[in-house]
């Protein structure tokens, strides 16, 4: 072990950066930036899209220089000198589509010199670690997108660095594959690799040591996520109320209330003062007649932190309100928007999904939710007409098996998982390209596609190409195509895949903002915090909807209890816990451990601080949290595996 310093940090240092500073042109990426990085800490690097993270990441890799600085080192080396022991993963995987998971493995060894047989050893030691072993002779273009993340780490990981850089590694990955991602830099941390990590996704940068947050090329806090959460010096109320839309209304304009957020059965309320907030709160809702359910007090996640920081450099991603012109007809409560009885699709003999049903209204928000290879797209094209099903009757818009006429197509709105974008048109050619497929009449289009860009913070860019646009700004504009014509059923699969929170949070404003209007959404997502955003959920596994109900109703149909756990060895504890119950109930957060356990709280806690001082592991805390959607989902979706089962992907 490396030796530490009180606060867990490790004393030698791997990666030293004083005054760094990148510039292209006259646009400043990088603005004099420090960093102190300890031998074996997993390290994150968040912000928002542009704040310069990438080129600190191709910088640090030796891929280009820096504009100046006055000292950058890697283990003690300039970053291109130290290239033999880095291991860099981007953003835009370097994988080869049509050679072998086995061939990508030897072209990378043999890039680093290594012999033929370090290759296939270390190779096929991380394909097994990886769960990949038996994928050996696939085409890396017939990966699900998890798979190739993991055959990315394993290629960057071949030549065995000692640092490992891996910008946004796990954007598209669904929460099991996630977390077994994690578990595995926990490992590889523990045996004294440093990693420096990128990530979109709030809940993977609370399993990080410590944590740099960027903004517009500069470095605007650092700490653990334990501190960078208390420097707030703000309570979280959340808060549930008869009508969500018009209590978030009322609450924002609150003088004792620091911010709202709307999710699917609950507002998130920042004051700073828990009592006076929960008082204000009654109050101003009491004075509008809307009914309180509950109002619950807990500390702010990461990310009500990072938006809260953001929001105080940049303001609000506030939209101007969309150029509306289509009036919706009154429907009754109950009328169906997106409907599935008994429906299922075959793939020669394999079942993709197996007789599904679904009931989606006006207005409601309706999470699809599954691992890579759980059935979702193929759901979702089904349902709006792309696919025809094998069995079972579909109903869409009003429509009872007539998908594809066209009174439905008008009505539907549609942003698929591959970017529903022509990367060689600019913006605005793809925007008049939708706009004459959708049918939007020439005297609105040019408001709309004013939205869009106002939407997507891309004002005077109209004519970039949008193949030059990062992810997260390219996702913006194809969720603006996608409701150029006002659609009355929206289908969003992934629509926030590698946006940045604070835009994130801009998306599911106008989510609300349209089902509240009366439009049927139905979204796909790996990130589960952002879930609990819809109304209600659907849980997929292997082709079939295994649970369904609000955000809380699933997550209180669920048995057991989570236990976090902090010692003095958190690898050796979760290496133990794991051998001896099913390794999913094990997961490693920065310092921490999660277990999952069946018996009441205080029992397992006693339990488990026993049975780990009885294996030589200290503990130094033990207790009972609230178990995160992401929790449930892996519990659900691993407890319908059988004995050394493994879902296919």
């Amino acid at each position: 072990m490396n030796p530490t310093e009180p606060n867990g940090r490790s004393k030698e240092s791997a990666i030293r950066v004083r005054g760094l500073v990148k510039h292209y042109g006259k646009t400043q990426a990088v603005r004099g930036i420090d960093l102190d990085i300890g031998v074996g800490e997993i390290y994150g690097l968040i912000g928002p899209d542009g704040a310069g993270k990438t080129s600190v990441f191709q910088i640090l890799g030796g891929v280009m220089p820096e504009t100046s600085s006055v000292e950058t080192a890697m283990l003690g080396k300039p970053p291109r000198e130290a290239r033999n022991y880095t291991g860099y993963l981007t953003q835009t995987f370097s994988l080869y589509q049509d050679l072998t998971v086995r061939e990508n493995l030897r072209y990378m060894g043999d890039l680093r010199l290594l012999s033929k047989h370090d290759i296939e050893e270390r190779g096929m030691h991380y394909l097994r670690l990886f769960d990949m072993d038996r994928f050996t002779e696939r085409l890396a273009g017939r990966l699900s997108g998890g798979m190739k993340q993991k055959l990315a780490l394993a290629c960057a990981l071949i030549a065995e660095p000692r640092i490992l850089l891996l910008d946004e590694p796990t954007t598209g990955v669904d929460p099991v594959s996630r977390r077994e991602f994690w578990d595995t830099l926990a490992s590889l941390s523990s045996e004294g690799m440093t990693i420096v990590v990128a990530t979109p996704y709030l809940d993977e940068a609370e399993r990080c040591t410590h944590l740099s947050l960027m903004f517009n090329g500069t470095i605007i806090r650092t700490g653990t996520p334990k501190e960078l959460k208390s420097s707030l010096g703000l309570k979280r109320l959340e808060v549930r109320a008869s009508d969500l839309g018009r209590a978030e209304s009322v609450l924002q304009d609150e003088p004792a209330i620091e911010d709202v957020q709307r999710f699917g059965d609950r507002l998130d309320v920042m004051v700073r003062d828990s009592e006076n907030g929960t008082v204000a709160a009654r109050n101003a809702l009491g004075k509008q007649n809307i009914a309180i359910g509950q109002i619950r007090t807990g500390d702010p996640t990461l990310e009500n932190t990072f938006v809260s920081l953001l929001r105080d450099l940049e303001g609000d991603h506030h939209s101007p309100p969309f150029p509306r012109s289509r009036e919706f007809q009154e429907r009754s409560a109950d009328a169906v928007a997106i409907g599935a009885e008994g429906v299922s699709k075959y793939f020669g003999d394999f079942a993709a999904v197996k007789g599904i049903d679904l009931t989606i209204r006006y207005g409601e928000i309706y999470g699809l939710l599954g691992a890579n290879g759980a059935g979702k797209t193929t759901t979702i094209k089904m349902l709006c007409g792309l696919l025809e099903p094998t069995d079972g009757l579909i109903e869409l818009a009003g429509e009872r098996g007539r998908a594809r006429s066209q009174f439905v197509r008008q009505r539907l709105g549609y942003m698929s998982q591959k970017f529903s974008l022509y990367d060689d048109l600019t913006i605005e050619e793809n925007l008049d390209f939708f706009a004459g497929v959708y049918g939007v009449p020439r005297t609105e289009r040019e408001k709309k596609k004013k939205w869009v860009m106002e939407f997507s913070g891309l004002q005077g860019q109209e004519k970039m190409l949008t193949g030059e646009l990062p992810g997260g700004w390219k996702q913006r504009v194809a969720f603006g195509s996608a409701i150029l014509h006002e659609p009355s059923v929206l289908f969003l699969d992934e629509p926030t895949s590698g946006v940045d929170p604070l835009a994130r949070r801009a998306f599911w404003r106008m989510i609300n903002e349209l089902a509240d209007r009366g439009v049927a959404v139905l979204v796909t997502t790996h990130y589960l915090e952002e879930a609990e955003q819809c109304n209600r959920l659907g849980f997929m596994v292997a082709g079939e909807v295994v649970a369904e109900g609000t955000p809380t109703s699933v997550k209180a149909a669920q048995s057991g209890h989570l236990i976090s756990i902090v010692t003095d060895r958190p690898q050796a504890a979760s290496n133990f816990l794991k051998s001896v119950m099913d390794p999913w109930r094990v997961s490693i957060f920065g310092d921490r451990l999660h277990v999952v356990i069946e018996e009441d709280g205080v029992r397992g806690v006693d339990g488990l601080k026993k049975l780990l001082a009885d294996n030589g592991i200290e503990v130094y805390g033990a207790s009972e949290e609230t178990r995160s959607l992401e929790d449930v989902f892996i519990a659900v979706v691993e407890q319908r595996r059988g004995p050394g089962d493994r879902l296919e992907e």
